[in-house]
């Protein structure tokens, strides 16, 4: 399983740009990573946000939903809260930009992150009710 996170903060969602392998550098995506052995999901978008963006968060819930990324793995995505630190690109990304609902079109997201970041601005439009 690889994990994913909606990265929360005052109303708007982080997108973080992939640097690696090539055939994905350029794009958006939900920041996140592969499930270490032994290793529950909420630990592991803990362990994965702090070893790529430097930050400490808290998961919330899960998005409903998975999608497939190749054979063998599936994403599944949570919303997180960051409780300490400033987000910073340290692994496999060399940008990071916050959007709000109405602009995270400005960014070219991978196919298999669109879904879940679709039903995150659905999510956060309902809260600015």
């Amino acid at each position: 399983m690889v994990v994913g996170a909606a990265v929360l903060d005052g109303g708007r969602l982080l997108a973080a740009r992939r640097s690696a392998p090539p055939a994905l550098a350029g794009r958006w995506e939900l920041p996140g990573g592969k499930l270490e052995p032994g290793e529950t999901p909420e630990e592991g978008l803990v362990r994965e946000l702090r070893e790529e963006l430097g930050v400490e968060v808290e998961p919330l819930a899960r998005i409903p939903g998975e999608w497939t990324l190749k054979p063998g793995y599936v994403l599944r995505v949570w919303t997180v809260r960051l409780v300490a630190g400033e987000p910073r690109p340290l692994e496999d990304h060399d940008e990071l930009r916050w959007l709000t609902p109405d602009r995270v079109d400005e960014v070219d997201w991978l196919d298999q992150d669109r879904p879940a970041v679709a039903e995150v601005v659905r999510m956060l439009r309902r809260l600015a009710l």
